[in-house]
């Protein structure tokens, strides 16, 4: 279906030479001199990278064939990450490039959003927070107690977060997956 400029809105996706982008940022631009435009930012699908791209008002583009669908991690076979649909129990595997850095933060029974372009998995979406237990850490040092102190802890999903110095291995802490920052412990 074409969309024209007047219909952008952040999150639409669209097909553009090929490849599957979606809107991350646009603007409206209407010039004193010359014919008005759009000023956006899209990020590729596929290989994640965010472009700078200017339409002239009133242009169509067409919309990407972009499916969503609830899956869960099942676990890494080699190269391979596999999720399971929820509904059909179809396993469809994920090389580690094409999940990229979300990998630190797959484990076991994790639900994540799998987008399909053309009916071929391109992309996985975590969900905001995980929720992972501290599997090595050091303890905190008494007297190392300035405002905001912060030590390294490694998660057993193999992920590394600064987090408070009053963590202790064995703890269950909620991470969020788009900073990699460390939320709250969880009791």
């Amino acid at each position: 279906m074409a969309v024209d400029t007047s219909q952008f809105r952040n999150g639409l996706k669209l097909e553009i030479d090929g490849d599957p982008f979606v809107i991350t940022y646009f603007q409206h631009v209407k010039p004193g001199k010359g014919g008005a435009f759009v000023r956006t930012k899209i990020r590729n699908l596929r290989t994640g990278r965010v472009l700078d791209k200017t339409f002239r008002s009133g242009e169509k583009l067409d919309e990407a064939d972009v499916e969503e669908k609830r899956m869960q991690f099942l676990y890494q076979d080699g190269e391979q990450m596999i999720f399971m649909d929820q509904e059909t129990f179809d396993q469809i595997p994920f090389s580690a490039e094409q999940i990229g850095d979300a990998m630190k933060y797959l484990k076991e029974n994790l639900e994540v959003d799998v987008m399909f372009w053309k009916g071929r998995p391109i992309n996985i979406e975590l969900p905001s927070f995980i929720e992972a237990v501290v599997s090595q850490c050091d303890p905190g040092v008494k007297g190392d107690t300035a405002s905001g102190a912060t030590k390294p802890a490694t998660l057993e999903t193999g992920a590394v977060v600064q987090v408070p110095l009053f963590i202790k291995e064995g703890e269950m802490i909620r991470v969020d997956t788009r900073s990699g920052v460390y939320v709250e412990r969880v009791s």
